[in-house]
């Protein structure tokens, strides 16, 4: 199972912590290979299991305790000249045959929230960009990078041009066509949640 074989190779991986740095970054990558490699996404697709994990943030702690907690008393280390610990015994074994009942339930868990939520958010995002898109270079021709920041101002202004923009990058825009602007986005945004 794909999914157990991620969960035990990467939260097996965390546990060792073989690096001062980048060991969550190297976790979430194995994740997302074994799940590739095993054929659980099209080939070239990247399942996007890691938002999932970070906006769990809370639970994937909990989960990474419920093992590293029972096993402190059990290792002796020292601290480092560089904020490290150096374990002092043989600890192979409880990280070679730990029990990731746990783990494999927790990455479970983020698979069907990405499954069920964050690929059906991202591809109703897609598609109403692409309307956003499509609408505005249907009003006037813009390039690409200037639609992309069009929607990022009025994103962040809630649907609006802010002043500033309007005077700075979007000064070329009569009245008539930034209202445009706004009118699509709120049209094809209103109640969506972006991106």
């Amino acid at each position: 199972d794909a999914v157990i074989a991620a969960a035990i190779l990467a939260f097996g991986f965390v546990y060792i912590h073989p690096f001062e740095d980048g060991n969550g970054r190297i976790h979430r990558y194995l994740i997302h290979h074994v799940l590739a490699a095993r054929g659980f996404n099209p080939p070239g697709v990247v399942f996007p299991v890691s938002a999932a994990i970070l906006e769990q943030i809370d639970e994937y702690r909990r989960v990474l305790d419920s093992y590293s907690q029972r096993l402190l008393p059990l290792v002796e280390w020292e601290p480092t000249p560089q904020f490290n610990v150096r374990v002092l015994n043989d600890t192979g074994d409880y990280y070679r045959f730990f029990d990731a009942t746990p783990h494999a339930e927790f990455l479970y868990a983020c698979v069907q929230r990405t499954i069920e939520q964050d690929l059906p958010n991202e591809t109703d995002f897609l598609r109403r960009y692409d309307q956003f898109r499509q609408q505005v270079n249907a009003f006037i021709d813009m390039p690409e990078r200037v639609i992309d920041l069009l929607f990022h101002f009025l994103k962040q202004n809630g649907g609006r041009l802010s002043n500033r923009a309007r005077e700075k990058e979007f000064a070329a825009l009569t009245d008539e066509e930034a209202e445009r602007m706004e009118a699509i986005y709120r049209q094809v945004f209103g109640n969506a949640r972006e991106r």
